[in-house]
């Protein structure tokens, strides 16, 4: 059983997975971690939201920033003491680094140069507002640096040697928010690419084939986002059995970072799209898929896109009737756009995931 290095003045070797030869943090500390990682992300949500929707915003010091660095503050904190705590035996400082957290101490020096230079870069040029913002190298090195410490409890977990193959929603919640925060990340920094962040009259008009231009966007924005949303439930079944929970806690986060950045202006097909992770959640207490069941993965995944798709175009024709919208239904894209999804799912759960016998194979 893993030791919590945050309570722990000395770590023993029956503390350290045998492999690594390094000390493991706790469950607790994992779980303070991910907790800090809620305030952290919320506070970038909400600074994008302020990006996309407040034109007049004209300084670096706002009440968004606020949020956003003093959750990197809190954060930060929270790791550098679990660090020290784990060092006071005596070790070299790298031996003493808890598993999975030498990215986490990378994430924060590069977190901290990166808002200094986004400090000077906002004086020096000013405020983006644009989808220039997504390419800004200053915002491009706190997001990769972010995306490093917001995972640090998967890391951790995957490389506890204590956790078993089924160990449910709450021993593996801290794993389970660090892949939703890591998600969320980059759904936030391929807003050109997100259609979660279209609202019903706009899924309408793209699925009517009335411009070419528009309609190709559209099925390529859902393409990125199903590898989004299947990719770090995946990952999660690579190594652990998908708890019950896990779908409805990713499509809550990347449905609230949807519709904020459109200014809850697509709230309709937001709730309908974590309606949908309920039931992928409950498909997935159904189909169970496991490491060791790579078939079982493959369905997950397909009927997941299935469902999510399904009924989120069907929930953007559902709010806006057909006189309102006054464009032609075109069957093909209504009904193929999803079963495209479900196949492209199935591609990344056999790229991701082993057959049985490349299981057996890699076997110790």
């Amino acid at each position: 059983m893993a030791t919590d290095v945050s309570a722990q003045p000395a770590v023993s070797d029956s503390d350290r997975p045998a492999a690594a030869g390094r000390p493991t943090a706790g469950y607790a500390t994992s779980l303070v971690l991910a907790i800090l990682g809620v305030w952290f992300t919320v506070g970038l949500m909400v600074d994008a939201w302020a990006h996309n929707n407040v034109p007049e915003l004209e300084t670096f010091f706002t009440p968004w920033h606020a949020v956003f660095y003093s959750g990197f503050a809190a954060t930060g904190a929270w790791v550098l003491w679990t660090c020290r705590a784990a060092i006071r035996d005596g070790q070299r400082a790298l031996d003493a680094v808890p598993a999975g957290y030498g990215l986490t101490l990378i994430g924060l020096v590069t977190f901290a140069l990166s808002g200094v230079g986004d400090l000077i870069w906002h004086t020096t040029l000013g405020i983006e507002q644009d989808v220039d913002i997504l390419f800004s190298p200053t915002h491009v090195g706190l997001i990769a640096s972010m995306f490093l410490i917001v995972s640090t409890p998967m890391r951790t977990a995957w490389r506890d040697p204590g956790l078993p193959e089924a160990p449910g929603l709450r021993r593996l919640l801290p794993a389970v928010l660090a892949a939703t925060f890591a998600a969320t990340l980059i759904l936030l920094f391929m807003q050109y690419a997100n259609a979660l962040s279209y609202g019903p009259f706009g899924v309408i008009y793209a699925l009517s084939g009335e411009d070419s231009g528009d309609t190709s966007q559209y099925v390529a924005e859902v393409a990125v986002t199903t590898a989004i949303i299947v990719v770090p439930l995946l990952t999660l079944a690579r190594r652990w059995r998908l708890p019950v929970g896990a779908t409805t806690i990713l499509y809550v986060a990347l449905g609230g970072l949807s519709t904020a950045v459109s200014g809850f202006e697509n709230l309709d097909l937001i709730i309908a799209f974590v309606v949908a992770g309920v039931v992928v959640d409950a498909l997935g207490a159904a189909v169970r898929p496991a490491p060791d069941q790579p078939g079982r993965q493959r369905l997950f995944a397909a009927l997941a896109a299935l469902i999510t798709w399904s009924t989120v175009i069907g929930t953007a024709y559902a709010v806006v009737p057909p006189l309102d919208h006054a464009v032609p239904v075109k069957p093909e894209l209504v009904y193929g756009v999803p079963l495209v999804q479900c196949a492209l799912a199935v591609l990344l759960a056999v790229v991701l995931v082993p057959s049985r016998q490349g299981l057996r194979a890699t076997a110790p």
